[in-house]
């Protein structure tokens, strides 16, 4: 029996959208999220954040799984080198949020990106994260100039 399209239905919403400045995904809260007090709690706005960052990559064609099995010639990951987090805010339980990313820099093996965390209009949660990409021997890896395209499109 056929799903008459629901899965693709459902898929495209799983990863958020490309928007003109980056990249913006919905996340609902869950009893998981919270602490004993009813709000999100701190580390779990990382995991908002990641998700965010992910399937921005995702999204730009950049995914994961490539880069770990050797698309580019070598194993390539992700590596989280500086955060800056404001809090804000508290999100609660069955609250809707919307994970908004963008690029703002990208140097070499870096990749500076901005991060808010709102519900509604509310700014709950700010971030600025410096990121950059390490080869099999745990080196700094130049971006891809075909990346530079993908995370700040209209940028030379």
């Amino acid at each position: 029996m056929g799903d008459h399209g629901e899965r693709e239905r459902l898929m495209a919403g799983l990863s958020g959208e490309l928007t003109p400045s980056g990249h913006r995904l919905m996340a609902r809260v869950y009893y998981a999220d919270t602490d004993f007090s009813g709000v999100v709690y701190h580390a779990r706005y990382l995991e908002f954040f990641e998700r965010g960052r992910s399937d921005f990559l995702r999204l730009a064609g950049v995914h994961h799984t490539d880069l770990a099995g050797g698309k580019h010639g070598e194993r390539i990951v992700w590596v989280v080198r500086r955060m800056e987090i404001d809090f804000r805010g508290s999100a609660r339980i069955d609250d809707i949020l919307t994970v908004e990313t963008r690029a703002e820099e990208i140097s070499g093996a870096r990749i500076f990106m901005a991060q808010q965390l709102r519900r509604g209009d509310e700014v709950l949660v700010e971030a600025r994260v410096e990121a950059a990409i390490i080869g099999e021997n745990g080196r700094p890896k130049r971006f891809p100039k075909e990346w530079v395209a993908a995370f700040m499109p209209g940028k030379p």
